[in-house]
């Protein structure tokens, strides 16, 4: 994991120096918007809704919308002005009891982890909170935005860790605009579902428990990708529906590196995959390369036997032009 934040959490006169880690990815599927028809992917410009021209990033400012529906344009001299903070400090407010925190108000969580320098008062802080059974309610800056969040202690197969989870603030949490009216309700009726309870209770455990969409979108792509039924678009690594190895998307990957910067791509891997590519390689080549110079031999033959068959014309023509010579002479 790569740590995205540093600073240090504050509690009394104890300092903790902390790396912060992002504890959840998520592993949702997502889909691209293509043409159903070739595949293609779909594309946006940024028009402006009055003129309808494109409109170039450079140009593009924040505006604050109001409740009329008019817009407030808001510069960045303007942004400037705001309150930030860019302190480094996890500052400790209270220590309260676990379950008076509602779960509805964690928004996002990370893992502390402890410089070398502050692994001793990270290890009490876990403790303390351990032994008491309470959160840390804290004050952090993230982005430049001061956020409530709370510390507390998470079991893991690495050990105990401090997890600082962020919250939301209290006007973020709706209130439900409806009620729920119900009849009377008998005693036998709250007995058995007492008793469905009781049947269904347990421990909880996240690994029983898979995402089976994730899991039947998978083998349904997979099941197409094998079956062919893949569209070929400029953008395409793969030359076929089949799986290949790290090495060949590697060296397609150079390959088309060398050919956007106009390099030539015609010379082959230095090293091949085994001993046997590298043998077939070299009888190929030399295949080639005698293929190639037989046509130059051939060439040599015939202009050698032509010039032979000219020298024999040139002495047979002045052997008969002495002996003419010599008839005559007679």
């Amino acid at each position: 994991m790569r740590a995205i934040w540093k600073g240090s959490v504050s509690f009394g006169l104890v300092s903790v120096p902390v790396k912060l880690y992002s504890a959840t990815e998520s592993h949702d599927v997502s889909f691209r918007q293509v043409h159903a028809k070739d595949g293609g992917r779909i594309r946006y410009q940024r028009i402006c809704s009055l003129d309808g021209e494109e409109v170039a990033y450079a140009d593009i400012a924040k505006g604050y919308e109001t409740e009329d529906g008019e817009m407030v344009i808001l510069t960045d001299d303007d942004l400037a002005e705001l309150p930030v903070t860019s302190s480094r400090e996890i500052a400790v407010e209270k220590f309260v009891p676990s379950d008076q925190i509602d779960p509805l108000l964690f928004e996002k969580s990370y893992y502390l982890e402890p410089e070398k320098t502050g692994a001793k008062p990270y290890a009490l802080l876990r403790q303390a909170l351990q032994d008491a059974d309470r959160m840390a309610v804290v004050t952090v800056a993230l982005r430049q935005r001061t956020t409530v969040a709370v510390l507390r202690v998470r079991e893991t197969e690495a050990g105990d860790v401090i997890v600082l989870q962020t919250m939301m603030w209290p006007d973020e949490i709706r209130v439900p605009d409806f009620s729920v009216e119900v009849g009377e309700v008998k005693d036998a009726e709250v007995k058995m579902a007492n008793m469905l309870v009781e049947t269904l209770s347990g421990d909880f455990d996240a690994s029983e428990f898979s995402d089976d969409y994730a899991d039947a979108v998978e083998a349904l792509v997979k099941a197409k990708i094998e079956g062919g039924e893949v569209e070929r678009t400029p953008t395409s690594t793969k030359t076929s529906g089949e799986v290949v190895d790290l090495l060949a998307a590697l060296q397609r990957s150079v390959d088309a590196a060398k050919k956007g910067r106009g390099e030539d791509t015609s010379e082959e891997a230095e090293e091949p995959a085994d001993e046997g590519a590298a043998k077939k390689t070299t009888k190929r080549t030399a295949a080639k390369k005698s293929t190639k110079k037989a046509p130059a031999k051939k060439a040599a033959t015939k202009k050698t036997a032509a010039k032979k068959t000219a020298a024999k014309k040139s002495t047979s023509k002045k052997t008969a032009s002495r002996k003419t010579a010599a008839k005559k002479a007679s």
